[in-house]
């Protein structure tokens, strides 16, 4: 299977209740977006202040339209405080080419 995006924003921080709870206030403010096909939020297994959060969208126009659109920093402001700053750049975008799921 392939299509799709994945957008992962990385984040350092020793506060793990904070980012928690902020990742949570910002998935219910993006609730409903279209083509948003969900989040997570994942805790590196070898850094203890390494989070990313992955989100997956329909395509690229649909994650696109929401960046330009005027709700996408107050959506995400929740989780700003927390981004990896020692990073050129806190977040990558990549198209899913191939993809496969047990069943």
């Amino acid at each position: 299977m392939s299509g799709g995006l994945r957008v992962l924003l990385y984040h350092a921080t020793d506060d793990v209740a904070g980012i928690e709870s902020a990742y949570h206030e910002a998935s219910a403010r993006l609730a409903g977006v279209p083509g948003l096909l969900g989040n997570e939020l994942l805790h590196s297994a070898h850094d203890p202040e390494g989070f990313v959060v992955v989100s997956s969208w329909r395509d690229v126009a649909a994650f696109d339209e929401w960046e330009r659109g005027a709700e996408h920093k107050e959506q995400t402001a929740p989780l700003r405080p927390y981004r990896d700053l020692s990073l050129s750049r806190p977040f990558a975008v990549y198209r899913v080419t191939a993809s496969y799921r047990e069943s």
